[in-house]
């Protein structure tokens, strides 16, 4: 499901005030990075990622691959964080 861009734009909104729960430093992307992603995303829908400096990663590239093994969409990217988001299937409410 693809986000609109009202959604989009509330969900950036809400992202401004979080902070970054997760880091991906220099060993990059690993399995055990993408569990607890997906424990945070199910927890929570809407997450902040910060890539330390010494990660070989680009910020997009980092982006896409979380986003793409997570289920998640992209919302934004900004300097070196970017911002996920993915619908609970356990949660009555959502962020949305």
């Amino acid at each position: 499901m693809a986000l609109t861009s009202k959604e989009r734009a509330k969900l950036r909104s809400m992202a401004n005030q979080m902070t970054a729960i997760f880091h991906v430093g220099k060993e990059g992307v690993t399995p055990e990075f993408i569990i607890g992603v997906r424990d945070a995303l199910e927890a929570r829908e809407l997450i902040k990622i910060d890539l330390n400096q010494n990660c070989e990663l680009e910020v997009d590239e980092a982006a896409e691959i979380v986003a793409s093994r997570t289920g998640a969409e992209l919302v934004q990217t900004i300097g070196r964080k970017f911002v996920l988001y993915r619908k609970s299937k356990t949660k009555k409410e959502g962020v949305l």
